[in-house]
């Protein structure tokens, strides 16, 4: 007779074991057939090297006299050409003669412009003074210069530039750099402003 009790109890337990086995089972191959979860990997960025400022260049100092309006000293930055400093002290007089100015020269620290009157005779170089830009001074070849390359000289503007290369279609070549004052526009004080930057050639 005891042994229904026992044999109930046997079944229970062994029951319990496969249950637990099966839900093992169950769970083990259900977490098997799951891909992996990738870890998460945060990356810091490599700092950035910060380039030194560089120094900005000192404004020039220019003095405006001539047909302008109010001629002075101006202060302008730096890269500014003759159009700036005439605009810096309220633009060409009435009787500014322009085209003897080269407007888009760049200027030079302690640079003097000069804006020739229509009609003025033997008015100073445009262009004068300043600080020498280097060892380097771009000479012109006055007898084979193009226009635009007669115009980077101190005191010729596109007019003059014109009348020297009529001169030279006229009369020649230029035997001597002396010889550039023959060129209406173009006196002493002109002459001597561009002197060293003219050639005639070998």
């Amino acid at each position: 007779m005891e042994q229904g009790p026992a044999r109930s109890l046997g079944l229970i337990v062994l029951c319990s074991v496969l249950g637990l086995l099966t839900g093992g089972a169950v769970v083990y191959f259900s977490l098997r057939g799951q891909e992996p979860i990738p870890a998460i990997v945060v990356s810091t960025p490599l700092p950035t090297s910060t380039l030194p400022p560089s120094a900005t260049p000192a404004p020039i100092r220019v003095y405006i006299s001539g047909a302008v309006q109010s001629p002075a000293v101006c202060e302008l930055p730096h890269g500014s050409i003759v159009q700036d400093a005439i605009d810096a002290v309220g633009g060409p007089a009435f009787d500014a003669d322009l085209g003897c100015v080269n407007l888009a020269l760049e200027l030079q620290d302690q640079q003097h412009v000069h804006v020739p009157r229509v009609g003025e005779a033997n008015p100073p170089p445009v262009i004068s003074g300043g600080a020498p830009r280097g060892e380097n001074v771009l000479v012109v070849n006055i007898n084979t210069a193009t226009a635009s390359e007669l115009e980077t000289l101190p005191g010729v503007g596109e007019v003059t530039a014109q009348r020297i290369i009529e001169y030279r279609e006229l009369n020649g070549p230029f035997q001597t750099i002396e010889a550039i004052q023959e060129v209406s526009g173009i006196g002493p004080k002109t002459f001597e402003g561009m002197r060293a930057m003219i050639t005639v050639g070998p």
